[in-house]
């Protein structure tokens, strides 16, 4: 009798907190959709999480958001309850939707969610710190606000959310209360996909990670306007890139691997101060076992440079800094470190060179200015926020541009066009990624 008032009450505090029930938003379609985004340090590993409800009744469900993840996987095995939770049987359409083998064995317990027999089975990979389970394919209630791009709102759900039931230890290295990964990749069964695929919206959504472990960042499953304070429609400054796919998952000669559902873009060169770093450009390519190119990653805290990039990056950087700029001692995990006392101050952070990733021509560039390129490590320490690909391990791009890298930039990934957009520092526009209004309903 308690467990169900206790179950009772949590239905309810989860239907205030979207204002609405989900009886009253099943007739509603949403133009796009919208979840926080908080940046978390409690861990050994900078991490950006998200919140969504999920099961009957509801509950809050917090995750890692992974940019390169295949789907949505949780730890079934500490307190999974739900009555509209569905097991995916052996050649049923979820199974083939999620290309997920059959799993013909034994389960070892009484049915329940992440234990049935006959189910489809699809790897949970746990991309923090590299691990990686067969887990059990199955689907469930999942609840999101809706956005009209400037404000937060009603609440929407998918009866058939399709995830994956994982064992408890693949949660290793996620902070205290993580119960999984938000999958954003190429693939039909990740976030974006499902979502669009439920409300028959364009396949597009837009990252915005925080800079502050105050303030939520914002994740929009849809189309823009995105609108941030002072009345800011980031979605009408963006450049554009195409997306890249990398045909191999994993590096190696199988010809049956399926592609990488992390995102690529084509780096054609780097320069420092508007002068070009001597590179092997070669590297810059994807090979045809899947290795090399860029990639964009929300679990790299910072950007992964193969060593002789990284190593040209560093001396070009540090050539163009003057010998006024006295160098400091490493601070794991960086190796360029520098004294901050000669090096001033600007509305996009340090005053120190510009690093560009040059795209598809010399007209289309990143820009990084010195907010994503220095950490400030100490008071009197800055250091360059790169890393060596050799103090990486499994690292298999040339280039890997991390979360930090990201941060006060708006990201959109058209996955239909295969395009990605994406702003300059919002700091130049007098806003951040934090200033989305998530404090009132549309």
């Amino acid at each position: 009798m308690a467990s169900s008032s206790f179950h009772f009450l949590l239905f309810i505090f989860g239907s205030l907190f979207f204002s609405h029930s989900l009886a009253k938003t099943t007739s509603f379609r949403p133009k796009a959709l919208v979840l926080p985004i908080t940046k978390d340090t409690s861990a050994n590993h900078i991490q950006y999480l998200t919140k969504i409800y999920q099961r009957t009744p509801l509950v809050p469900v917090k995750l890692t958001v992974d940019l390169g993840g295949d789907s949505l996987w949780l730890d079934c095995d500490k307190g999974y309850v739900s009555s509209s939770y569905k097991p995916a049987y052996c050649g049923s359409a979820p199974c083939s939707l999620a290309k997920a083998p059959c799993n013909m064995g034994m389960c070892p317990s009484d049915p329940k969610p992440g234990c049935y027999n006959n189910t489809c089975t699809l790897n949970a990979d746990n991309n923090v710190v590299d691990l990686g389970t067969p887990g059990l394919v199955g689907s469930d209630v999942v609840s999101v606000p809706s956005t009209d791009g400037a404000n937060r709102g009603r609440v929407v759900s998918v009866t058939k959310f399709i995830f994956t039931c994982a064992p408890a230890f693949i949660t290793i290295g996620l902070p205290n209360g993580v119960k999984g990964i938000a999958g954003l990749g190429r693939t039909k069964i990740s976030l974006p996909s499902q979502f669009a695929a439920a409300f028959s919206f364009r396949r597009k959504f837009a990252v915005c990670l925080s800079s502050s472990t105050k303030s939520n960042g914002v994740l929009f499953f849809g189309d823009g306007p995105y609108n941030f304070l002072p009345k800011i429609d980031v979605s009408n400054s963006l450049i554009y890139t195409p997306l890249l796919i990398n045909p191999k998952k994993l590096p190696g000669i199988d010809i049956k691997q399926e592609p990488s559902p992390e995102y690529f873009i084509g780096v054609k060169s780097i320069k420092i101060n508007d002068k070009s770093v001597p590179l092997n450009t070669s590297l810059l390519r994807i090979d045809r076992l899947g290795r090399g190119g860029t990639a964009i990653s929300t679990v790299d805290a910072y950007t992964i440079m193969e060593t002789s990039i990284y190593n040209a990056v560093v001396n070009a950087f540090v050539k163009e800094l003057g010998n006024h700029v006295r160098r400091a001692a490493p601070v794991e995990p960086f190796r360029a470190c520098f004294s901050s006392k000669n090096i001033g101050s600007t509305r996009v952070g340090p005053a120190v060179p510009t690093i560009d990733l040059v795209l598809q021509n010399k007209k289309v560039y990143w820009r990084i200015f010195g907010a994503n390129s220095m950490v400030k490590v100490s008071d009197d320490v800055l250091c360059l926020g790169l890393i060596d690909s050799r103090d990486v391990v499994g690292m298999r791009h040339s280039i890997a541009i991390g979360a930090y890298q990201l941060e006060d930039h708006l990201l959109q990934f058209d996955l239909a066009t295969s395009r990605l957009g994406f702003s300059s520092s919002l700091l130049f526009r007098q806003t951040t990624c934090s200033n989305f209004n998530f404090t009132s309903n549309a």
